[in-house]
């Protein structure tokens, strides 16, 4: 009884909170944003200093023990093969951006397609979902070699693999966020004769983004890996054919160059995700 006794409160002091908000958010947006890019990048002073150190130690080593290039290059002939090879870095790094670019968004896609369809149609979904846990269970470079025996040596042979390497994340995170909704927020929405759709993309939904958004984080990392396991299967161009090439000419400066590349193309694609979070998902409470 107390629970349909505060429902009409609680349903009426929600619009009121709603505009509240929306009428906050545009003074107060930009400032939030700025203040958690602010706070990121505090937070990232640790690792910085970290990795400095542990490039000091590296140069350190590589010029006591005078280590064979090819065997472990210092970071400083790592730098200048960076700056010397840049360009041909830069066409392979665009190569393997558009790859993980295109795979991502389609696994993102496919991936709350998944969650929603498991989570709308009960009975489909219970058969569906241990398919999804099968298919992922399958090792995904077993896979590489069979996409690029049916799709050639182009965009889609990595894409696809990058597809099925990420989906995987992002729908299970979201389906979490859609089946962990407030039951009496459920059962309010029915009470005013809301449909199984509606409750759906209004309730639902909104509730399972925040989910969302961490399996993005979670799929844009595999993503950049799939694109480099398909590169290495079969491939003309990308970081990881030319990580392939490097290695079989003994060139291991490079082989580093180019994977500082990938790094940094990872990590350029998952701070564009954190971005967009705070930007646009920034109702969430979040701990220091």
């Amino acid at each position: 009884m107390s629970a349909v006794i505060d429902s009409p409160s609680a349903a009426s002091a929600a619009p009121a909170a709603a505009s509240a908000a929306s009428t906050a958010s545009p003074a107060g947006a930009a400032p939030g944003l700025t203040a958690g890019l602010r706070a990121a990048l505090k937070g990232l002073v640790p690792s910085i200093l970290l990795f400095l150190a542990v490039v000091v130690i590296w140069e350190a080593a590589a010029r006591m023990f005078k280590l064979p290039e090819f065997v472990l290059p210092a970071p400083s002939s790592i730098l200048k093969v960076l700056v010397a090879r840049q360009g041909a870095l830069s066409v392979a790094a665009f190569v393997t951006a558009r790859e993980v670019l295109y795979g991502f968004v389609l696994s993102s896609i496919i991936g709350a397609l998944v969650a929603m369809v498991i989570a709308r149609f009960a009975a489909f979904g219970r058969a569906l979902y241990p398919l999804v846990v099968l298919f992922q269970t399958v090792p995904k470079i077993a896979l590489a070699p069979l996409f690029i025996l049916w799709f050639g040596f182009d965009l889609l042979p990595k894409v696809s693999l990058i597809v099925v390497m990420a989906f995987f994340p992002v729908a299970i995170n979201m389906l979490v966020g859609l089946q962990s909704v407030d039951p009496n927020l459920v059962a309010l929405m029915r009470s005013v004769g809301a449909s199984r759709n509606e409750i759906l993309w209004r309730v639902q939904i909104p509730n399972s983004l925040p989910y969302l958004m961490a399996g993005l984080k979670v799929a844009v990392t595999l993503a950049v890996i799939g694109a480099i396991v398909g590169e290495f299967a079969g491939a003309q161009a990308g970081l990881g054919y030319m990580i392939q090439f490097a290695s079989t000419q003994m060139e291991t400066a490079l082989v580093f160059a180019a994977l500082v590349e990938v790094s940094v193309l990872g990590l350029l694609f998952y701070y564009a995700i954190e971005i967009i979070e705070w930007r646009y998902i920034n109702w969430v409470p979040r701990t220091a």
